[in-house]
């Protein structure tokens, strides 16, 4: 069987953050997260993540993922033994948990590589320009003698340029004998992992070329370098796959997202979790979307969609607000400074300017006019708003929950509805105007 070892067990000191480092977001994500994801899609069957700092964070990112404890931060070696009584027998990958450009296709390479070449260990080296602070690899006659850390590594030794990537495969039967092995004597204290290498002759090599892959983060100007080279990389793809992206340096597109061909992105776009844009689909200027389904020809500007769906043929925005498992039917118009929450509406319906929309399931060809909304909150709890086909809503009116406007109903603008309303029935709950001579004099 084909196993997997995640170290997640770091502070992270450098990020000075309370968060755990693999669990540090890069767009909005978890940073191990991204190489779970890449492990999904591999050969391996089986895996365990190592955590320690504050470890109840992760587990409470990762519920379904099976978790080894560090108690104490002694290194890798020990980290890696923490994992061993989770292992199924065959061979293991160990990754480290900051390295999110990691990818399946690498994966599986170096796995076919480790066991194509009948190695007890791999270990995945790569040529840097400027490899400080990262281990050495010592060769002799070709074949990996020793690696040697930074700390360790004297003036001949740091001149070398291929370093030991952190990425390990190793034979599981090897693993539990050769971990007992390894000691704590070098300039750190710790038990490092590089050791396993010492007590075997069959040691393989995997040479990564694209060392994109491999860059660490250990503070936040690391964390943008992997993010902007994820974000160029993601949006390259998307480019090529027949998306518009105009000027798509001003625009963040997440790894998960997916749009189809046709699809149009506008300027300073954020659009991020598993959002779908479908093809005809118009997004932006200006517009965030986070688990976003938005349908085909719909337009999208200058707006926020978080966790909602906006079905074909709907104009959204500019400065609209749609959240909380919304949806929008279609042919909608949406407008400015409109926020629906929580709430359904049918074909045809339009809520062109300065409203909320709570807790309500709204029919087809309703108007909603220019700031009526739907009180759906008491203080202590919140009820639900019903609105049938073809009712008018008149301006300014306030819908208190819990409410039926039942079909072709007309609410008269300024009106307060607290009972239901029945088919076609005009409703008018708003005071009587009295006007009073001559009264406006006192306040002048």
């Amino acid at each position: 069987m084909i196993n997997a070892i995640i170290l997640a067990a770091g502070m992270g000191s450098r990020m000075k953050t309370d968060l755990p480092k693999c669990a540090f977001p890069i767009l909005k994500k978890p940073m191990i997260k991204y190489i779970l994801d890449a492990l999904d899609k591999t050969i391996v069957e089986n895996r365990v993540i190592v955590v320690g700092y504050k470890k109840e964070v992760l587990y409470g990112m990762l519920k379904d993922e099976k978790f080894a404890v560090q108690e104490k931060q002694l290194g890798t070696a020990d980290a890696v033994k923490t994992a061993i009584p989770y292992l199924n027998d065959g061979v293991t990958i160990i990754l480290p948990g900051d390295t999110p450009l990691i990818d399946s296709r690498f994966i599986d390479n170096i796995i076919k590589s480790h066991i194509e070449g009948e190695n007890d260990v791999t270990i995945c080296t790569a040529r840097l320009e400027n490899p400080f602070g990262y281990g050495r690899i010592v060769r002799e006659k070709g074949k990996i003698k020793r690696i040697v850390e930074e700390k360790d590594a004297t003036g001949e030794i740091k001149i070398i340029n291929e370093v030991n990537t952190g990425i390990i495969v190793i034979n599981n039967d090897y693993l539990k004998v050769a971990i007992n092995k390894i000691d704590n004597k070098n300039a750190k204290g710790e038990y490092y992992l590089t050791d396993i290498i010492n007590f075997t002759n069959k040691i393989g090599s995997h040479t990564l070329g694209d060392t994109n892959l491999i860059q660490g983060i250990n503070d936040l100007y690391q964390l943008s370098i992997v993010e902007k080279s994820l974000i160029d990389s993601v949006l390259k793809q998307h480019m090529l796959n027949g998306v518009n992206i105009i000027n798509p340096s001003t625009v963040t597109i997440g790894a998960d997202v997916v749009i189809e061909s046709g699809a149009t992105i506008y300027p300073n776009s954020l659009i991020l979790g598993n959002t779908i844009i479908k093809k005809g689909a118009i997004v932006g200027p200006s517009t965030e979307l986070y688990n976003a389904t938005i349908c085909e020809n719909v337009r999208c500007m200058e707006s926020v969609v978080y966790d909602s769906t906006i079905n074909k043929d709907s104009v959204i925005g500019p400065f609209a607000h749609i959240r909380m498992n919304a949806v929008i039917g279609e042919a909608n118009r949406i407008g400015n400074f409109v926020e629906v929450k929580n709430s359904t509406t049918g074909f045809n319906t339009k809520a062109s300017h300065l409203s909320y929309l709570g807790d309500a399931t709204i029919g087809s060809k309703v108007n909603v006019g220019c700031g009526a909304i739907t009180v759906n909150y008491d203080g202590k709890i919140k009820s639900k708003t019903i609105i049938e086909d073809n009712v008018f809503i008149g301006c300014n009116s306030n819908l208190i929950a819990p409410v039926t406007i039942k079909k072709d109903a007309f609410i008269a603008a300024g009106s307060t509805i607290t009972d239901d309303v029945e088919n076609e029935d005009l409703a008018i709950a708003r005071s009587k105007q009295i006007n009073k001579k001559g009264y406006a004099r006192k306040y002048k």
